[in-house]
């Protein structure tokens, strides 16, 4: 234990795999459901590398639940009242000067769905690479898919961490999770994962066309092509360019994903959920169900909306009777409840159309491109039957209509799209407190988990 005592490799599940319905086959193994790296590092058959694909999939949603009730909560998009357990509201809301720390409540020894899942996710593809460059029983043109496939979901996950602890910087290198790399600051990280995204396009690139030589889940219906992951893979990169605040950057990647500026704007690839053996969508609430757990509207966002917003009609649902919680700081009210899913078995989109219009809107207004910015501003207003926009058009105003777009057309998606919106244009005293008596959290520190051997004798 010279090096460490709890690091990223208590963090990092070691090539788990989704199918407890159907579990994978392979040589003299404990668990068929989490195959040793050895089982299948070495000539793997394809229904193991299949399995590992399945298996990266599951991983790659497991954020969702965390991120969606925390981050959302932190940028004020939501509340996630919870009567049995306080700390939903007095920790989450920094409520009492809360502030993080490293054993922080819901994110816990690792970091929960911020940090610990998507370097489980990060370690399942790494085992997939793995795999799919030491065996003879796929063609040079599948291991290059599978290649580019993984690296196209690691760049997704990789950001997420970064996004929590952010400027405390993240390890990137965790090939080895018994001896991981140091971590680096927040604008490396992300230099560091634009250079994963890239491999994985190149990847997907040395493919060929086609279909993708293996099978994916529904929520990748539409891009289970080599073509279609690129442009995922692009629109994944359009994300991580505006935070890079390279403009020209989201540009070229928006012109190489699936943005359409006619297209249906919840087009995109999502996370499926389904009934056992799978998992039901974990932000489906049954609409007034008598609950004392549930993800209400924030009123702040409520009483922010343009009148005759559609999307004010579509995502939010007065319920009949609010619920209340009573926090130290006062009781909070939710009068509106979540109205986007269907059902329980509703999939999650991860990134959409919208979003990707609204990018570009973001990048033209940086670049002073002003008509440009107006132009995808105004599809995204006329979707929401607001009318083409009016105001001014100094990039100062600009940057004003798309963050109040994105507020209303991203509403507590799984990403905290508001909490990191806020922070990376230096506006996070622009999100209310006076609702709830909190703060306004810019970051947090490295999980428990993350502790060195020095580290942790001296505390």
């Amino acid at each position: 234990m010279k090096n460490t005592l709890k690091n990223i490799s208590k963090v990092i599940a070691v090539a788990g795999v989704l199918a407890a319905c159907n579990p994978l086959q392979l040589d003299e193994i404990q668990d068929p459901n989490n195959p040793s790296v050895g089982s299948v590092s070495d000539n793997a058959t394809r229904e193991q590398i299949q399995f590992l694909i399945t298996g990266l999939e599951s991983r790659h949603r497991g954020y969702v639940t965390n991120v969606s009730q925390a981050w959302n909560t932190f940028g004020r998009e939501i509340w996630y009242l919870n009567a049995s357990d306080p700390r939903f509201q007095t920790d989450w809301l920094g409520q009492n000067g809360r502030t993080p720390d490293r054993s922080y409540f819901g994110f816990g020894n690792t970091g929960g769905g911020s940090y610990a899942s998507p370097y489980q996710a990060i370690n399942q593809a790494n085992v997939l690479v793995t795999a799919s460059e030491n065996t003879e029983n796929i063609s040079a043109s599948a291991r290059s898919a599978v290649s580019g496939f993984a690296k196209t979901i690691q760049g997704y996950q990789y950001m997420i961490p970064a996004n929590f602890v952010y400027e405390n910087g993240i390890r990137i290198d965790v090939s080895d999770p018994l001896n991981p790399g140091p971590f680096v600051p927040y604008a490396q990280a992300l230099d560091a994962i634009k250079a994963v995204l890239d491999e994985g396009d190149a990847a997907l690139g040395s493919a060929g066309s086609g279909a993708f030589p293996f099978t994916l889940t529904r929520g990748f219906d539409g891009f289970n092509t080599i073509e279609g992951l690129r442009q995922v893979n692009r629109a994944i990169t359009a994300r991580l360019n505006a935070y890079r605040q390279d403009w020209q950057g989201v540009l070229t990647a928006l012109d190489a994903s699936f943005m359409d500026l006619n297209g249906d704007l919840n087009a995109g690839p999502a996370h499926p959920y389904g009934a056992a053996p799978d998992v039901f969508n974990p932000l489906f609430y049954v609409p007034n169900a008598a609950v004392n757990t549930i993800i209400v509207v924030h009123p702040s966002v409520l009483e922010d909306a343009t009148p005759g917003d559609l999307r004010v009609a579509s995502k939010f649902l007065e319920r009949d009777t609010p619920v209340t919680v009573s926090t130290d700081a006062g009781t909070l009210v939710g009068t509106h409840q979540d109205s986007r899913w269907a059902s329980n078995t509703a999939s999650i989109p991860f990134i959409r159309n919208e979003e990707l219009i609204l990018l570009k809107a973001e990048a033209h207004a940086n670049l002073n491109q002003s008509a440009e910015a107006v132009e995808a501003i105004n599809i995204i207003r006329n979707a929401a039957g607001l009318g083409d926009y009016s105001g001014a058009t100094t990039q100062a105003a600009l940057i004003d209509e798309i963050l109040y777009q994105r507020r209303y057309s991203l509403w507590a998606e799984p990403w905290g799209h508001r909490w990191i919106d806020a922070r990376r244009y230096n506006r996070l005293s622009e999100i209310p407190t006076d609702f709830d008596g909190g703060t306004i959290f810019t970051q947090f520190p490295h999980p428990q988990a993350e502790l060195s051997w020095e580290e942790y004798v001296g505390n």
